[in-house]
């Protein structure tokens, strides 16, 4: 097969995760003889550096013109601890979820054996936790009509507003999306909402249980967002698929990648109408920038889910498991290395990886 990938390497520790992640897809590429070429573009705070735009119109277009987006990270300090900048690095990724139509975000959530005890829950509830979050991406209050902070004269103080809205064509997209994985999966979808108190919510409740009877294959449940995140630290094996409002979605998936015992282990996939975009579910991580010690496996297990996407089982099957095999052998970086195992950076990891593919 013929790909042709964008590739936005990002802020921080964006660059060195990105070199070990294409290291490994061009191994695969390689023992399954596919053709991949690469285009790198601008984002975040490097984008803004260069053009004054977190997201290049070029950029876009060399997303628009890819089959897919390998994304790394954005973020930078200069820009997190000045709140008068009118343009920061996030709202390249928020343009860019928007341009490109990626209303789906997937984030897988799977526990390996060998870091369990890493996880902040004991290891009985934890181990053989294997979920996916599935959020709407480009609707709720992130992109609602919105009011800044300003001073209202009728009650004598400073007022703000962000809209909640959705439209029932954007609730039943991402339903359709969710009741698809559910069906390659375990037949399980819990859809998360706040029905009780929010209209948007029983929106998306008046959907779902019309189109459950479409799915009868699935076993569909609803969940208050206050129950579902008590739930997940109580018994996150009781899940399978979990589909989402944005805002809510955004919160549950950081408290379910806690579970794992490191952020650094998560992919994630945004999918909609135009490129689908794979990036790790961690942020730029400025502190760790250069010193070699950031984790690539989520870059790596990202690249994974895009060859899973355009349905190469195969060879995400291999990449799942070389990382597999570097976990059981102890080829990990510093903050999930075992007590006294021996010292690996990211290059090392990213090497020991291609090593194995190339060997087995």
């Amino acid at each position: 097969m013929k790909l042709k990938i964008a590739v936005l390497a990002g802020d921080g520790i964006g660059p060195e995760i990105m070199e070990q992640g294409v290291a490994v897809m061009d191994a695969v590429a390689r023992k399954f003889g596919h053709d991949i070429s690469y285009q790198e573009a601008l984002c975040g705070a490097h984008a803004i550096d260069e053009t004054g735009d977190p997201f290049p119109e070029d950029t876009f277009r060399i997303c628009q013109e890819s089959d897919a987006v390998l994304f790394a990270s954005v973020g930078d300090p200069k820009y997190d601890n000045d709140p008068t900048a009118k343009v920061r690095p996030e709202q390249g990724l928020l343009a860019m979820r928007k341009k490109l139509g990626l209303f789906a975000n997937i984030r897988p959530v799977t526990t390996f054996d060998c870091l369990v005890h890493k996880s902040p829950l004991k290891d009985d509830i934890v181990k053989g936790a294997d979920f996916i979050c599935i959020r709407e991406l480009t609707g709720g209050m992130y992109f609602g009509k919105k009011q800044e902070p300003a001073m209202n004269a009728s009650i004598g103080t400073e007022d703000a507003l962000d809209t909640n809205y959705y439209s029932r064509p954007e609730v039943e997209r991402i339903l359709k999306v969710a009741y698809q994985y559910a069906r390659q999966r375990r037949r399980h979808l819990t859809v998360v909402d706040k029905a009780n108190v929010l209209a948007s919510s029983r929106l998306w409740r008046k959907v779902a249980q019309e189109m459950m009877t479409d799915y009868p294959d699935v076993t569909t449940d609803f969940m208050y967002v206050d129950n579902a995140a008590m739930r997940m630290i109580q018994e996150p094996t009781f899940f399978d698929v979990i589909v989402t409002e944005n805002t809510f979605g955004d919160i549950l998936t950081d408290e379910g990648s806690c579970i794992t015992g490191s952020m650094g282990l998560l992919p994630s996939a945004s999918t909609g109408t135009s490129t689908p975009v794979f990036e790790p579910i961690h942020g730029s991580w400025p502190q760790g920038k250069g010193l070699n010690i950031a984790n690539p496996l989520a870059q790596i297990l990202s690249v994974a889910m895009l060859y899973e996407y355009f349905d190469l089982k195969e060879e995400g099957a291999m990449i799942r498991k070389a990382v597999q095999a570097s976990l059981d052998a102890n080829v990990r970086t510093p903050e999930i290395q075992v007590a006294g195992g021996a010292k690996y950076g990211t290059k090392e990891v990213g090497a020991w990886l291609v090593d194995y593919i190339n060997n087995n």
